[in-house]
């Protein structure tokens, strides 16, 4: 069976390193990582609650993936010096949205993390969110 899954670029940067730290194929990596899922998941496990679901649909909003591609490509000419002025605007709008929905997203962790009674580091942690790398 085939099934198509679309990612951001950072996730597959992400699941292509860790295949490669275990010498795997990145597919092989994928199937280990659900099978992994699946096995450790209680059927007695809670549900989501209306409101951490809410939160949860609201940190994964984020730029496609065509949009993404677009923000790489325009920093990839910024660093060649090679930007037009109208992509310099482009660029420099690409990344207040990013801004943005970076501030969002920490605002609803900080919610989710309150309604879990923990910190916003542990649900960092517990969430697998790490820091973007500084481009």
């Amino acid at each position: 069976m085939n099934i198509t899954v679309d990612i951001t670029a950072d996730l597959e940067s992400r699941l292509l390193q860790e295949a490669a730290k275990q010498g795997i194929d990145p597919g092989q990596f994928i199937v280990h990582a659900v099978r992994a899922r699946l096995q450790g998941q209680d059927a007695t496990a809670p549900c989501l609650d209306a409101e951490q679901s809410r939160l949860l649909e609201d940190i994964n909003r984020g730029l496609s993936q065509t949009q993404w591609s677009r923000y790489y490509a325009l920093v990839a000419k910024r660093q060649t010096d090679a930007l037009t002025e109208d992509e310099y605007a482009e660029l420099t709008a690409t990344s207040n949205r990013i801004e943005e929905l970076n501030a969002h997203r920490m605002e609803r962790l900080a919610e989710l993390a309150r309604l879990r009674g923990t910190s916003l580091s542990e649900m960092l942690d517990q969430l697998g969110i790490v820091p973007p790398p500084v481009i």
